[in-house]
């Protein structure tokens, strides 16, 4: 495992690299360089070039990288966006995105009331489980979401039962007709949430609103799905196609 990590920095450093130049680096045989690119070529880490012996990153390192450089410039397009939208609704607001099938909260801006939602930032939960999960899961294509739903599974949340699939499926189809998600947790918090989409139209992200029940009835929770959108609409628009 030490090799393959140090031969993908490799990577990072060096566009083009042959059999020869990752056996010296690494200090390994040729045959053990040659196992290491193999695997890492499997996996589509590493594309080989040909018949040539030159060996470049491949789609697998290059989509991890560009993903980590799309999380940074959301974050950076969203924190001024949240920070306005915090003060207008006076409650705690995030932005979060799919990691596997999970969100996790990437900003936020807390409401200035006593009685506040703490920020989440860094935290991760079970898109399921969300207003901003569900808000995203709702535009994806039934094989998405039964992938995204097994990224879930195994962990201490434990998988999802057919008949907890089943009502998740109506509540997804309940959210794209409204517009937003809606999620009342435990301890009485009540969450909204619409997706932030790109100009192609896809779900790249979820921004929600959270207060404590008390402070979002109908009416006001209407209101504030109103906000969120123009705030959605104005992250989406700043972000391209990305």
């Amino acid at each position: 495992m030490d090799n393959v990590l140090r031969l993908l920095l490799v990577f990072r450093d060096q566009q083009q690299l042959r059999l020869s130049d990752v056996a010296a680096k690494l200090g390994v045989s040729p045959s053990t360089a040659h196992r290491l690119l193999a695997m890492l070529v499997h996996h589509e880490f590493v594309h080989q070039q040909g018949g040539r012996g030159v060996y470049t990153a491949g789609p697998a390192l290059l989509e991890i990288g560009y993903g980590a450089v799309r999380s940074l410039d959301l974050r950076s397009l969203a924190q001024p966006i949240l920070a306005r939208l915090a003060e207008n609704i006076d409650e705690t607001v995030h932005l979060a995105q799919l990691e596997g099938g999970h969100i996790r909260y990437l900003a936020g801006a807390e409401s200035s009331r006593p009685l506040r939602v703490a920020d989440r930032t860094g935290q991760l939960f079970p898109a399921h489980q969300t207003a901003t999960g569900k808000a995203i899961l709702a535009g994806l294509t039934p094989a998405q979401l039964t992938e995204v739903l097994a990224g879930a599974a195994g962990t201490d949340w434990g998988p999802l039962s057919t008949a907890k699939v089943a009502d998740l499926e109506e509540e997804l189809a309940g959210v794209r007709v409204a517009g937003f998600a809606l999620n009342h947790r435990e301890d009485d918090v009540i969450s909204v949430a619409v997706a932030v989409r790109n100009r192609r139209g896809l779900a790249v992200a979820a921004i929600n609103a959270s207060a404590p029940a008390s402070r979002m009835p109908g009416k006001r929770q209407r209101e504030v799905v109103e906000a969120l959108r123009t705030a959605a609409d104005e992250l989406g628009s700043a972000l391209g196609t990305v």
